[in-house]
């Protein structure tokens, strides 16, 4: 039975949830942006309170996490930006990285032919080295967000990414791990040990990290523009490496990188209008034929957290995988049923298939292997420009080495491409890569709402469909929606945060789950939500150092003086 609509412009909803949010929201009218480190979030603060807009906050917030969050984003990688203007303008700029001219679909050597090694190949070829690269559209992506959408220069917004990789930041807890965690392949690479694994160690949190070569290359890039990455001295660099360490990059690579626009896919959820990117993602797609299944159900009245709700967001997870591997394919080499996809009566079929007492068997696509490994921006001004950005260099530390002189660490995302040759997602010189990402902005009529993303890999849009659940059916506050434990399968066992009590966890086991316990689902998650008086509300999730900043406030009031009670005359008369 279908549930009535709610109001996601009323956050203060009671929630039913039996848990409790770690992070506060920020709550003002000129603007907030969400980030995964405080100075990135700051980055984009200052962007904001200089006058520029949603567009330059974001890209200065990017450059920016380059330096504080090198494990996730970088220049060297890939993402989509999701960005609505104030004139109603709305669009997807497609930065994704896309395999080398020289690649071919038996480049690699599979270690077999069946899960769970599918996606694996002999020495890791495609996950460490100068041969897991993939031509980077990051840097192209973000100049061109600023060029078409911007209002600041491109030196402006990067200034506070060059000031902290030459004066140095402070190490997170989160980063410390991070770097613990990928130690032993890091101490491969003599030029990224030298920056992360110093007297052979890794960083300890509090320990200052400068990045005096990474500095020089983005003063480069912000006084010459991307060109000097992709065809001028900075490219010659970075082929030359390529080409000495055994990589498929060449200058030519780099010189044909460009931005693709796309229209986002739209679908409807109890009276609100969910955008998301299209293909080559596939978070756009599956968040919303998730939502159009799940509108037959009054899941709300289920509640959260119960072995029902959980057991149907497992059972259309698993139909989203189940259809996943025709609709994560670059539409210029695969062609996409988007709009079957998409469709009421397409979920209507699908739903048909659920049953509430036992979990079932759909028909599977090719398991993928994509990294958790991602970041996220959302940022609104006080105009209403949107923006919601998901960006990386895919694994943990990408390819895990560093171009010597440059500070730039290279993506690994050719171990998204399926390595064995005659498969939608198989590898072809200039093919873009696929991606979960779905950084989602949600509209009531023409009045956009809400902006959301997170990282996390396969487990992006999942988390995205849950947090929408837990506002517009569970009538969750917006911190609440980020917070909430989370769930995850992909077909095979489900995955439940520690945040999911007993009887649920046995309730999934009665109708036939397997169920693992995890720390965590997906990444953190950076949400906005907006309302009718132009309030802008804030919110980002412990599983990262997500920090919210937003601008209150604002200039005095048209014809303040300093001296109220002075007399006028005219100035002139003084002189």
């Amino acid at each position: 039975m279908s549930q009535p609509s709610a109001d996601l412009t009323d956050w203060r909803h009671l929630s039913p949830a039996s848990f409790s949010c770690e992070k506060t929201p920020v709550s003002g009218d000129q603007g907030m942006i969400v980030t995964n480190h405080p100075l990135a979030s700051a980055a984009g603060a200052e962007m904001l309170a200089a006058g520029g807009n949603a567009v330059d906050a974001a890209i200065a917030a990017l450059f920016t996490l380059t330096v504080v969050e090198p494990m996730m984003v970088g220049i060297f990688g890939g993402g989509v930006a999701h960005i609505r203007m104030k004139d109603g303008e709305h669009v997807v700029l497609d930065g994704l990285s896309a395999a080398p001219l020289a690649a071919t679909p038996d480049l690699y050597d599979p270690l077999s032919d069946v899960p769970p090694t599918y996606m694996q190949v002999t020495g890791r070829a495609n996950e460490i080295g100068t041969r897991a690269v993939a031509t980077p559209g990051a840097l192209r992506g973000w100049c061109d967000a600023l060029q078409r959408y911007g209002t600041l220069p491109l030196g402006h917004v990067m200034a506070p990414a060059i000031r902290h990789a030459e004066q140095g930041f402070a190490v997170t807890p989160y980063l410390a791990n991070c770097i613990a965690e990928a130690a032993q392949d890091l101490a491969r690479d003599p030029e990224i040990a030298r920056h992360l694994l110093p007297e052979s160690r890794p960083l300890q949190a509090g320990a200052r990290l400068v990045m005096t070569d990474y500095a020089r290359t983005l003063a480069t890039i912000a006084a010459q523009g991307p060109d000097a990455f992709y065809k001028g001295a900075l490219a010659e660099t970075i082929a030359a490496h390529m080409a000495d360490a055994g990589g498929l990059i060449t200058r030519d690579d780099l010189a044909a990188v460009e931005t693709v626009a796309r229209a986002p896919v739209e679908g409807q959820y109890r009276g609100h209008r969910i955008f998301g990117p299209p293909p080559p993602s596939a978070g756009g797609v599956h968040v919303i034929q998730m939502l159009n299944i799940l509108e037959g159900f009054d899941i709300g009245a289920m509640g959260f957290g119960s072995p029902e709700a959980s057991h149907l967001l497992g059972e259309v997870l698993k139909i989203a995988f189940a259809d996943r591997a025709a609709a994560t394919a670059d539409p210029a080499f695969v062609t996409v049923p988007v709009e079957k996809l998409t469709s009421k009566d397409y979920a209507k079929a699908r739903r048909g298939l659920i049953d509430m007492e036992k979990t079932g068997t759909y028909q599977a696509g090719v398991v993928s292997a994509e990294s958790a490994n991602t970041t996220h921006v959302s940022v609104t001004d006080a105009a209403g420009n949107i923006v919601s950005t998901t960006q990386t260099i895919n694994g943990l530390f990408g390819a895990r080495f560093m171009i010597p002189g440059t500070g730039i660490i290279p993506n690994n995302y050719m171990c998204l491409f399926d390595p064995h040759p005659g498969h939608a997602l198989s590898i072809a010189p200039g093919k873009r890569v696929t991606t979960s990402m779905a950084p989602t902005i949600v509209m009531q009529g023409d009045s956009p709402v809400l902006a959301i993303g997170l990282p996390g890999g396969l487990r992006i849009f999942g988390c995205v469909m849950q947090a929408l659940v837990n506002l517009i059916d569970h009538k969750m506050t917006l911190q609440e929606a980020v917070e909430a434990p989370r769930l995850w399968t992909q077909g095979q066992e489900i995955e439940v945060e520690e945040g999911y009590g007993a009887a649920c966890i046995e309730g999934l086991r009665a109708k036939g789950w397997q169920v693992l316990a995890v720390p965590h689902v997906g990444g953190g998650m950076a949400a906005i939500a907006l309302d009718a008086t132009g309030r802008k509300t804030g919110a980002a999730c412990w599983r990262a150092d997500g920090t919210v900043m937003g601008l209150g406030g604002g200039h005095a009031r048209a014809g303040t003086r300093f001296w109220p009670d002075a007399p006028k005359h005219d100035v002139a008369q003084d002189v």
